[in-house]
């Protein structure tokens, strides 16, 4: 079965920095990609951060340059680095894992739980 673990979270003033981190288990054989999502109340689920298990990553515009995200193929583990945190970054985030292949030979997508982040003064 597999299981996404998210980790850090919280409160921080504006400005301010979290780190996000995501672990992926269960007999996992290999991740395509893994990224990080966020809902904020009354908006739809948005893609903040991708990267694919060879490097490459994508970025929603608005945390370019203030976000960072990087894997660990080899731990299937993803962590987001949100610096210069603003109000409108407050949302749910949700560690998503993509083309997941299990040693039972089965691809699937999974989701986090979801992580609370809030930037208030």
């Amino acid at each position: 079965q597999v299981q996404l673990v998210e980790s850090g979270g919280g409160l921080v003033q504006p400005g301010g920095s979290l780190r996000l981190s995501c672990a992926a288990s269960g007999g996992i054989f290999s991740i395509d990609a893994m990224g990080w999502y966020r809902q904020a109340p009354g908006n739809q689920r948005e893609l903040v951060a991708l990267i694919t298990s060879g490097g490459s990553t994508n970025y929603e515009d608005s945390v370019k340059g203030r976000f960072t995200i990087s894997m660990d193929v080899a731990k299937n583990t993803v962590t987001l680095q949100m610096n210069n945190l603003q109000p409108e970054d407050t949302a749910v985030y949700y560690c998503h894992a993509e083309g997941v292949l299990t040693i039972a030979f089965r691809r699937d997508n999974y989701w986090g739980q979801g992580l609370q982040v809030t930037v208030s003064s």
